[in-house]
């Protein structure tokens, strides 16, 4: 419960109880408060609030406070859990954020999720239980988008990562192919279909961007932790990583268009480089070469492919491309004299 619905429910309190529940929701907040302001909120004397936290830490909870200005009262951890204490909108929240679980990307996660929702709904009063199955009835997850990962391999993943160990593992390529790779593990990523583990490899010198489905006997090595580095913008950096790992062809090309006027219409995996206020160069990619020409095609600018007697198969599938596009022109123009002739035949036709 926030801090505002306490100040807005509690005037005065006499309830030793109730009062001590609404003093551990505003505990519950993460900040240190002073006597004056928890006295203030829950509408007693500062003794009273003074009494009220030997209570507290009388039924095993961990109040610790500090006296003199700019001290107060904070609730630490102890032996007692303190009662999960939630607003309508926290509690709505929780149960849709549940539900969309319910459909993830992690095996197992489904079955905990709605275990967990099936919980939180038998608690709830009735006005809360009639917006959550609505949400519930409404919802509908879509599922298969992406392959899922172990629960147990992502916790490992993450440990390595917050230990600062190197990680050991199998690694299985795009291709087919594996090998066991070490690295120093940085971030687990979800893009909502796919998790990836962003991570420094020594071998190759550089940041490098692995599928967690494809990961397999992760295991933490022994040892001194390694050290921190300077980290690029990671959800950036996958983002580009993921996308241009499709890329089985690649060219880079004159645009001849101000950098600014592209930059917003293409994918963070192309990189834009301005040469003159009225040009650029671009970094592309596709599947094939064919792909790659009707992309450049559905830009509407013109360009020049770099190193075109390299791009042999580029000019060529852009030369077919551009011939089917003027054949689609040049037929249709055909068609019109033909068209307006069946056009008079039928009024005249309809006229006799």
């Amino acid at each position: 419960m926030n801090p505002s619905y306490v100040s807005g429910m509690i005037v005065s309190m006499s309830d030793t109880s109730a009062r001590l529940l609404a003093l551990l929701s505003i505990l519950q907040t993460g900040r240190d408060w002073t006597g004056d302001e928890l006295a203030i909120r829950l509408g007693v004397t500062t003794r009273t609030v003074r009494n009220d936290m030997d209570r507290l830490r009388n039924l095993g909870y961990r109040v610790d406070s500090m006296r003199g200005p700019g001290g107060g009262y904070w609730l630490g951890p102890g032996a007692n859990t303190p009662p999960l204490l939630l607003d309508d909108e926290e509690t709505v929240a929780i149960a849709l954020a549940l539900r969309l679980a319910a459909g993830g990307s992690v095996q197992g996660l489904e079955e905990i999720s709605m275990q967990a929702l099936v919980k939180i709904q038998q608690m709830l009063p009735d006005r809360l239980q009639q917006r959550v199955t609505s949400l519930e009835g409404a919802v509908e997850p879509i599922r298969g988008r992406g392959p899922t990962v172990d629960m147990d391999l992502l916790l490992i993943i993450a440990g390595a990562c917050s230990n600062h160990q190197v990680l050991r593992f199998d690694y299985r390529r795009h291709d087919g192919g594996s090998g066991i790779r070490q690295v120093e593990p940085h971030r687990l990523v979800n893009d909502g279909h796919r998790w990836y583990l962003f991570a420094w490899d020594a071998e190759q010198a550089d940041w490098r961007t692995f599928r967690v489905d494809r990961i397999s006997g992760a295991q933490p090595r022994p040892g001194p932790k390694f050290p921190l580095r300077a980290v690029p913008d990671v959800a950036a950096r996958v983002s580009i990583g993921t996308a241009t790992a499709m890329w089985n062809y690649r060219a880079r090309v004159i645009a001849h268009a101000p950098a600014e006027s592209l930059v917003d219409r293409l994918p963070p995996a192309v990189q834009v480089d301005a040469i003159d206020n009225m040009s650029c160069r671009l970094h592309v990619g596709s599947s094939s070469a064919a792909a790659l020409a009707r992309y450049l095609a559905l830009l509407g600018v013109s360009f020049t492919v770099e190193e075109a007697e390299t791009h042999r198969d580029l000019v060529e599938a852009l030369r077919e491309l551009s011939g089917l596009l003027l054949d689609a022109v040049e037929e249709r123009r055909a068609d019109q004299p033909r068209e307006k002739a069946r056009r008079r035949a039928s009024s005249t036709r309809s006229g006799s």
